[in-house]
């Protein structure tokens, strides 16, 4: 009920809706009730079961006055009317009846399809948006795989087994309950008898809805495990076919799989037990009742005759049904709160990088960037110690080190992809931490490494994130980038797809592309993380152009790998585990004969 809770809040915007549901569910009952209450009396007499009454009874709120007073009314219009006209009007009664006892119940589930496709449409807006706000750390925490199986599998469960259960849920509580009056009214003490059977049939079927929640818990983990593998095997398909482990991957995949298949053969052989289980406890409970309810008329003095047991049974068997139906919603929604749980990980998970309420706004950089007695820790293991650095405006600042030294942890701690353990990152004296996180960002381009791009238009790629941009400004990018010649040369030119991440280009096109989206946002600030480090001798002059161009006027941070291409560079910065070791320029650092030189020297050689 917890889980189902989760899920409901999300309905608060939709409750008109829900309104307007419960009110024709109402309806249709009122008609279906009037649809017994109306018909059996009249055949009764029709039929010569029972005899008309020849005098008028005095009305009362009581049910055997008001099984007289219909009686006498009914045997007035017998007398009054051919037999054959009566049943033609009782037979075109029941079918108006009928239409509009089925009318409601098609207007409340008419309602009830914006509540049901509104939430699941919100839960999926509120997954992204917290996908796009969760930092980087949470991702290095969880499989790829994992998180978009909670995405697109989980969400789909809560549709189809919590939301499509919304109908039962909004509708059967109401027949029911419109059902039990009306038993009540018409025997209470066979009703008695019957509300002392149900909860032991509620009990059963809810034992099995527990075991049916921990089992399909268990199942959508292990499809997120099937979809990180998928996703892995896409992208690493390259190295699979290299290293000739085709089988082992296939392998791996087909035990995976077949734990899947066993977890959720054991899942639907519980779930489907729901329909079997509550029929046979309806039947059940439906012989008692035809038992009992017979003993009763059989006693001397019995106030329930023949005809209204007929109307009991009658009742009582539409009873069953949302009976039935509820018990399957109580399955379904134990099905889906594993989902609700897998999901609502996600959207409580902490936003470790947060925004103050009174976050400063700063649109511009105008005198330094400052690295003050900054310390990073990453799971127990200080990645950066004691940073000291200030980085003045229209420099160009080099970071250079062995693998796993700190550079790019250091670069990453500037835009806030993660905040600092210890210390603090300033822009013009003011704590990046007490700015508005977009501002700060808005004021930094970043040509990476691994360059991403998205299946998209080559101008949609450029101008990513950027609103009224016009071809000219791209084009002009793009020749600062030394990528328009190779673009013209595409199929549509700037309107070409250039495919998932860009696989239609090569290596050097893509990042051209990359530091054309940066020249176009134009940002005082660049930060560079080893972006030419991947390519082959002549993709890298031109992309080395391309960053010279970008470079001029701006401060920049440059992550460098191949040292020969930040010897002209302002200052460089040399990192060991974490701590700078050696800072100046080139020819400085080259007399101090420290670790800087080794570094350059063994690039020589290789």
């Amino acid at each position: 009920m917890k889980n189902l809770v989760k899920v409901l809040r999300y309905a608060v915007p939709y409750w008109g809706f829900a309104v307007l549901n419960v009110v024709f569910n109402i309806l249709s009952v009122i008609f279906s009730l009037v649809s017994f209450a109306a018909v059996i009396p009249v055949l009764n007499i029709l039929f010569k079961l029972e005899k008309p009454i020849a005098e008028e009874p005095e009305f009362a709120w009581k049910m055997a006055e008001l099984k007289e007073y219909f009686y006498y009314k009914i045997g007035i219009l017998i007398q009054q009317y051919d037999p054959l006209t009566i049943l033609a009007y009782i037979c075109a009664i029941l079918v108006g009846v009928y239409l509009l006892k089925n009318l409601f119940r098609y207007l409340a589930m008419f309602f009830l399809a914006e509540v049901r496709n509104g939430v699941v449409k919100d839960i999926r807006n509120k997954l992204y948006e917290k996908v796009l706000i969760l930092p980087l750390a949470y991702y290095s925490e969880q499989k790829k795989g994992d998180i978009i199986s909670r995405m697109t599998t989980d969400v789909q469960e809560v549709e189809w087994s919590v939301m499509s259960s919304l109908e039962m849920l909004f509708r059967d509580p109401v027949y029911i309950i419109s059902y039990l009056i009306t038993l009540f009214l018409l025997d209470y003490q066979l009703t008695l008898m019957v509300l002392v059977l149900l909860p032991v049939t509620g009990l059963m079927i809810g034992q099995i809805g527990k075991s049916l929640k921990r089992t399909s818990a268990k199942g959508q983990q292990k499809m997120g495990e099937l979809l990180s593998l998928i996703e892995e095997t896409i992208s690493g398909l390259r190295n699979i076919k290299a290293f000739n482990a085709i089988d082992w991957a296939n392998r791996n995949f087909r035990e995976t799989n077949e734990r899947y298949n066993r977890l959720m053969v054991r899942l639907y052989r519980k779930r489907d037990l729901a329909s079997p289980l509550s029929e046979f406890l309806g039947i059940a409970v439906s012989v008692f009742v035809i038992w009992y309810g017979g003993k009763l008329i059989l006693q001397p003095g019995s106030t329930l005759d023949a005809a209204l047991f007929i109307m009991y049974i009658l009742v009582f068997s539409q009873i069953i049904n949302p009976v039935k139906a509820l018990s399957t919603a109580v399955y379904n929604i134990q099905k889906g709160a594993a989902s609700v749980e897998r999901i609502d990980q996600v959207l409580s998970a902490e936003e470790v990088i947060t925004e103050k309420p009174d976050a400063v706004s700063i649109k511009e950089f105008r005198e330094k960037i400052e690295y003050r007695n900054v310390w990073f820790r990453y799971e127990q293991e200080d990645v950066l110690r004691n940073i000291n650095l200030v980085v003045e405006r229209g420099k160009s600042i080099a970071l250079v080190g062995a693998s796993g030294s700190g550079k790019s942890t250091m670069a990453d701690l500037l835009p806030r992809f993660y905040d600092v353990t210890q210390g603090e990152i300033l822009i013009d004296g003011i704590p990046i931490r007490d700015c508005i996180i977009s501002d700060v960002r808005g004021l930094m381009g970043i040509v990476s490494q691994e360059t991403v791009l998205f299946n998209a238009s080559v101008f949609d790629n450029i101008a990513f994130g950027l609103q009224g941009v016009t071809m000219e400004q791209v084009v002009e990018a793009a020749r600062v980038a030394n990528a328009h010649e190779f673009i013209m040369q595409m199929p549509e030119g700037y309107e070409t797809n250039i495919g998932d991440r860009g696989i239609k280009m090569s290596g050097g096109q893509r990042q051209r592309i990359s530091i054309a989206r940066a020249v176009l946002r134009n940002p005082p600030v660049m930060i560079l993380d080893e972006a030419t480090s991947a390519l082959d001798t002549e993709s890298e002059r031109l992309v080395q152009e391309a960053l010279t161009s970008l470079m001029q006027n701006r401060t920049s941070l440059v992550i460098a790998h191949r040292l020969s291409t930040i010897q002209h560079a302002d200052e460089i910065i040399v990192l060991q585990k974490g701590e700078i070791v050696e800072r100046g320029s080139h020819s400085d650092l080259m007399a101090l004969n420290g670790v800087y030189k080794k570094l350059h020297d063994m690039q020589a050689l290789g």
